[in-house]
């Protein structure tokens, strides 16, 4: 072999080298991109279930997310935080927690988990430091809803079939609030009083969502508060069951805040960081 045919063998040998590289470094990082919050927590309001998401879920299930609806018992805000931690708990990696209605109140107290990154607001409350439902509300028209809560035993309060029909879920078909109003589930008063210690929207990111129809929770409030919180919201013509009535915009905002917050996550940012080195 000349010396030029050797230099030419050496020049393709170290061009095949240099593309193996590229190609496996490539490789690397599609394997392990930056992931989002793949953990989705959902928490329900008052006089309601779990299945109040049974709209939103098949959709963010679609998208690959791991999505766990939590059963708060709705006997205090202590217990429907502790219940939420639970589901907390069990995930494997990064949360991002989503409140409805009274369930806001719930996420702002639960979300100071370590593990939680971000909260999303549907038509809820989102109260500050030493704030309850009943203080955040005080300022603003008492809301059509509340002319049909009834008081029962024990301290616990239900909604009439006529409010369910026409201030909860008025833009749902009747079959639909009818089986809202037989699945109600009846809500302790206490938790519309307690106070919330810190809140977590004051440290992690916000999205809301505002239901601009509302007549459970003043849409002047929703929008008070997703400013207060610096909150990226959408705006929805819907009633109070915006996840119900609107289950596809409730789902993308959903989406775009797992996404988000899961590049905020200190472990995506590490890794992030290693592969630029």
């Amino acid at each position: 072999m000349t010396p030029s045919q050797a230099y030419q063998t050496a020049l393709i040998a170290i061009a095949g080298f240099l593309l193996t590289a590229v190609f496996h470094a490539g490789a690397i990082a599609q394997a392990n991109p930056p992931q989002g919050v793949r953990n989705i927590v959902m928490v329900h309001g008052a006089w309601a279930d779990g299945s109040s998401w049974s709209k939103v879920i098949p959709l963010l299930q679609a998208k690959g997310l791991h999505v766990v609806a939590v059963q708060n018992p709705l006997t205090s805000l202590a217990d429907d935080v502790a219940a939420t931690k639970r589901a907390i708990a069990l995930q494997d990696g990064p949360v991002l927690l989503v409140g409805h209605s009274y369930g806001g109140a719930v996420i702002t107290e639960a979300g100071n988990d370590p593990k939680v990154v971000g909260l999303v607001y549907v038509a809820a409350f989102a109260p500050s430091d030493g704030q309850s439902v009943a203080s955040v509300a005080k300022p603003f028209p008492q809301p059509p809803l509340f002319s049909e809560v009834r008081a029962g035993a024990e301290g616990f309060l239900t909604v009439t079939p006529k409010g369910v029909a026409e201030d909860f879920a008025q833009d749902l078909p009747g079959s639909e609030k009818q089986i809202l109003t037989a699945t109600q589930g009846s809500t302790a008063a206490a938790v519309f009083k307690a106070t919330i210690t810190i809140a977590a929207w004051k440290t992690k990111p916000s999205w809301s969502v505002i239901a601009s129809h509302d007549r459970a929770v003043p849409p002047e409030l929703e929008r008070a508060e997703a400013a207060a919180m610096n909150a990226t919201s959408i705006t929805v013509p819907s009633s109070h069951l915006v996840m119900l009535s609107h289950p596809k915009e409730v789902a993308d905002l959903i989406e775009q805040a797992a996404a988000k917050a899961g590049s905020q996550w200190p472990g995506n940012k590490m890794q992030s960081n290693l592969k630029s080195e």
